[in-house]
């Protein structure tokens, strides 16, 4: 379950729902419908173990995206798969309705998803042949190879899928790999070497950027070598 902005919207669901469907819930904290909904609709998207996602709006703080959808009551909730809304309903349903809406938006597993459900090499690459952009069998055969020291493997791997914050860290960590640069938990003097470099190298300016990318959002030191990076640039 994924709490959506209005400045998130785009991301987490147009651009997600070209991966994995997403059922979006457009709610308020005032409305009583909502709170009986709520839980229902997290229960029987979690049941389909990451085959759904689902994403909670609140209208109130968001008014673009309640706009976009143009609801007139809530709870209301929409099924959204390549970017276009499929499937929809307003009101606190049963649950057994609820879980027909997610039945509907939930395909099937197929061959090649229960290959990748399997995990090992040979049924990764087993799924490959059957589909070969399948973004989890891209990213699992990927990391198998990265740790098992072919990181140009994993990078031609990844080229088949369109980029996500998951292929971006992978793509990074292999580039970084590929040059022998070693991650350290103590990386500012790396990039600190780095920062003095980017403006007109263009290979320490992706460098510079892959190593945050392995540091991960979250780490406070990301924003502040962004913010670093931003000023030398521009």
């Amino acid at each position: 379950m994924t709490d959506v902005t209005d400045a998130t919207f785009e991301e987490a669901v147009i651009a997600r729902s070209a991966q994995v469907p997403v059922v979006v819930d457009l709610w308020a904290p005032w409305c009583g419908p909502c709170k009986t909904l709520g839980p229902i609709l997290e229960k029987v998207v979690a049941q389909t173990d990451g085959a759904v996602e689902l994403a909670k709006v609140n209208v109130d703080e968001n008014p673009r995206v309640s706009a976009s959808f143009q609801v007139q009551s809530i709870p209301a909730v929409f099924g959204i798969r390549d970017g276009k809304v499929v499937d929809g309903f307003v009101g606190a349903v049963p649950e057994a309705q609820v879980a027909e809406f997610v039945g509907r938006l939930a395909p099937a597993p197929s061959e090649a998803d229960q290959l990748v459900a399997a995990g090992d090499e040979a049924s990764l690459r087993r799924a490959l042949e059957l589909q070969p952009d399948h973004p989890g069998a891209v990213t699992g055969l990927a990391r198998l190879l990265l740790d098992g020291g072919d990181p140009a493997g994993a990078l031609d791997l990844l080229s088949r899928v369109p980029e996500t914050a998951d292929t971006r860290a992978l793509a990074a960590e292999a580039r970084l790999a590929g040059q022998d640069v070693a991650v350290g938990e103590d990386v500012a003097p790396l990039l600190d070497g780095l920062l003095g470099r980017v403006r007109d190298d263009e290979a320490a300016r992706q460098e510079f950027l892959d190593v945050l990318e392995t540091l991960g959002p979250d780490d406070p030191r990301t924003a502040t070598y962004r913010r670093a990076l931003a000023s030398r640039l521009f």
